[in-house]
């Protein structure tokens, strides 16, 4: 027979699973969407699904900033309810959660509803991995309350942890922009290119190629090339 306090978690993870639902398939205008849709949308790649809006975003936070990181929040109740409801490893435990996300995203975009993406599904089961790690720390107290407390701080820590690997992957693999130089900032009165301020050679297809810039002045009504040309130096044509 069902315990009292089973029937309780049983019951509020009812009750959550229904209002995940409702986001994922009515929220945010998502109806709507549908009836304009007319094609499938799939994303199948992950791009640094770690990544959540730095601190800066948040100020003050939009939509998509409140979106992303309810990406991961979200779904970290169910790594802590599952496993009190049911013994289970922690490997199937993300194997099933991982599989049930990817059926409800290809739900999503069949129905118009959404699109399939593997960011949001990778985002979703990192917050479930959260909460089962916190579960599992928690479980090691042996007085109640404490469970509560120290399973609620392992989430804001784990939660923490992952953020900041997120921002650190995301810095470690986006190259920066060199500076912008004006085009009258490379070229002198004659219209050649000023000295050591040659433009930088690129590698396309295995070739170090050099930008030509093609500059018009107006005489008139009427365009002409000006004097400055800058070659290449690819064979290429």
């Amino acid at each position: 027979m069902m315990s009292k306090q089973r029937k309780i978690i049983l019951t509020i993870t009812v009750f959550y699973t229904i209002l995940i639902l409702y986001f994922l398939f009515f929220a945010f205008g998502r109806s709507d969407a549908a009836e304009r849709a007319s094609d499938y949308t799939f994303i199948f790649l992950p791009e640094n699904f770690l990544k959540l809006p730095s601190i800066s975003d948040l100020l003050p936070p939009t939509l998509m900033d409140l979106v992303a990181f309810g990406n991961t929040l979200a779904f970290i109740p169910f790594g802590i309810l599952v496993p009190l409801l049911y013994r289970i490893t922690f490997v199937r435990f993300i194997t099933l959660f991982f599989l049930a996300i990817l059926l409800m995203e290809t739900i999503q975009a069949l129905s118009f509803l959404g699109s399939f993406d593997i960011n949001d599904a990778l985002q979703n089961t990192v917050g479930a991995a959260i909460g089962f790690g916190a579960y599992k720390l928690g479980a090691r107290s042996k007085n109640g309350w404490r469970k509560v407390v120290t399973t609620a701080i392992s989430c804001l820590v784990l939660f923490l942890g992952v953020w900041g690997l997120g921002g650190l992957a995301d810095k470690a693999l986006t190259k920066e922009e060199g500076p912008f130089v004006a085009i009258k900032e490379l070229i002198d009165s004659s219209g050649n290119a000023s000295a050591g301020n040659q433009t930088t050679e690129m590698i396309i297809s295995d070739q170090n190629v050099k930008p030509r810039y093609n500059m018009y002045d107006a005489e008139g009504k009427k365009w002409k090339p000006s004097r400055l040309r800058l070659g290449t130096n690819s064979s290429s044509p």
